[in-house]
């Protein structure tokens, strides 16, 4: 039997019940391609955790077929991969033609818990919707979309999943040449903001209307049947939305690039380009090369979240009611349960923070403060709030935030005045306060060894200490560490 078809019949076995669901939409909605043949891939990474999660076929175990599988050169037979189409707002300008340059759904397949989820290559080469690109993923965004978006699973942040990560040993050309990668993204759908906005700005009421019933279909069953479920739908991603950009902020994440294309109706994070965590805390820290003007700025993402939204509704309005005023009075009146929500959610992240069981009127205020302290005293986000866990208990604070005593001394009596015990505060603290991070300076030293060195172990060790946030792991407290001042990283780049 020649290697290619035993490498063909082992992604047959291994994706044995790979079906593609955008298959039913109009054609308009993709194009049909095939990726560009890798002739000599090498496994980086396979999540077999969250492979045995989508139900696959864990009896192939050699790392040579799983590269040539993941990236892309043997696809089980009954395979056929599409590009998807959609538009956009890049930095508030819209774009109606937009599509997957640089990426190919290989199909979807149902996991353990009866869910429906894509399995999408990332860098297979060139698309109908490249726009003059060469559809290739360089090895550094590939590795940092893996050590990041698999941190994020750990954290608890909803997000994209990565299955597979393959060096394809081929040049990419960006500003220099660098060595080429592809990625397998897992995610409960890639129907996007954007996506809506395509169908729209298209005209095309029946793909609309197909898009509407996947993705109702595909995550609020319970809406069909219902009266106006496109506006239920609109109310699901609202409320949803509300909830993840919460859960951005109360880990000090900062997406970069919140275009419309890149906000899920699934509400996941996805599209880790120029995303960053937060070292020393300030509202209007950015770090995107392309975000010049900081539209995409650590304190702006609710306020963008809602703006993406408002995006999503006026798509939808021809779904909502035939009368566009009727549409629009609904729509708005959907759209304005956005910052009640929100402000909810991360209200209740940040005093389980604080290891506040209890609500009262002045939380808010004593949040706003200790944020401001954090501020003003240039304190590292994720140990500040850490080593609160340990205060919560200890009732005392230590020399590097005696400039916080005011603060401290109110947030102490703040934990007298509920029933929960000292210890139950600082369990729940370090709950949600993790210990490690994907910090930016670990990450790009782990893409420099890869690239520079072929050398993967930074990375594999990096994975591995993120998979475990919330605990102490005494022997890589270096990795919890923020960066020192020769190792800050001011800047990130999307690497497209």
């Amino acid at each position: 039997m020649s290697d290619r078809v035993q490498n063909e019949t082992s992604a047959d076995r291994l994706l044995n019940a790979l079906g593609n669901v955008y298959l039913r939409l109009p054609e308009s909605a993709y194009a049909r391609h095939t990726p560009q043949p890798v002739e000599q891939p090498q496994l980086i990474y396979f999540n077999r955790a969250l492979a045995q999660e989508l139900k696959l076929n864990l009896d192939l175990s050699n790392d040579e077929q799983l590269a040539h599988i993941f990236a892309g050169t043997h696809l089980p037979q009954h395979a056929q991969p599409i590009a998807l189409a959609y538009a956009g707002h890049q930095f508030g300008y819209f774009n109606p033609h937009m599509g997957d340059g640089r990426a190919l759904l290989l199909g979807t397949v149902e996991d353990q818990n009866g869910h429906l989820r894509d399995l999408q290559f990332k860098g297979s080469g060139p698309t109908p919707y490249s726009r003059r690109g060469d559809g290739l993923a360089a090895l550094g965004p590939v590795l940092r979309e893996t050590i990041v978006s698999e941190a994020m699973q750990a954290l608890g942040i909803a997000t994209t999943r990565t299955l597979a990560a393959i060096a394809t040993h081929q040049p990419v050309y960006r500003e220099k040449k660098l060595p080429g990668a592809v990625l397998t993204r897992v995610a409960r759908s890639h129907i996007r903001i954007g996506t809506f906005e395509y169908c729209a700005a298209r005209g095309d009421q029946a793909l609309l209307r197909a898009y509407l019933d996947l993705a109702i279909e595909r995550h609020d069953p319970d809406l069909i049947g219902m009266a106006n479920p496109a506006l239920a739908f609109l109310k699901r991603v609202i409320a949803r939305q509300a909830s993840l950009i919460a859960q951005w902020m109360q880990i000090g994440f900062i997406h970069g690039v919140m275009n419309t294309d890149n906000m899920t109706v699934s509400g996941e994070t996805i599209d880790y380009g120029p995303c960053a965590f937060i070292d020393h805390f300030s509202h209007d820290k950015c770090f995107s090369s392309i975000d010049e003007m900081g539209r995409y700025a650590y304190g702006n993402q609710p306020k963008i979240g809602l703006w993406n939204l408002t995006r999503l509704a006026q798509a939808l309005l021809s779904e909502i009611d035939p009368d566009q005023d009727k549409a629009i009075e609904l729509a708005r009146a959907a759209l304005e349960e956005f910052q009640p929500l929100y402000t909810h959610e991360w209200l209740k992240a940040m005093r389980a923070k604080l290891g506040l069981y209890t609500r009262e009127e002045t939380d808010q205020a004593l949040i706003k403060d200790c944020l401001d302290q954090f501020e003003a005293h240039k304190l590292d986000f994720t140990l500040t709030f850490r080593d609160l866990s340990e205060a919560a208990q200890s009732q005392k604070i230590s020399a590097a935030y005696l400039p916080m005593q005011d603060w401290f001394d109110q947030w102490q009596a703040r934990l007298t005045r509920q029933p929960q015990s000292r210890d139950e505060a600082s369990a729940l603290m370090r709950s949600v306060n993790p210990r490690f991070i994907p910090r930016t300076h670990r990450i790009e030293e782990a893409i420099e060894a890869a690239i520079t060195t072929d050398d993967y172990s930074l990375f594999h060790t990096l994975m591995r200490v993120l998979a475990k946030p919330y605990e102490e792991q005494p022997l890589m407290a270096a990795y919890a560490e923020p960066p020192r001042d020769d190792e800050r990283v001011l800047v990130t780049f999307c690497g497209t």
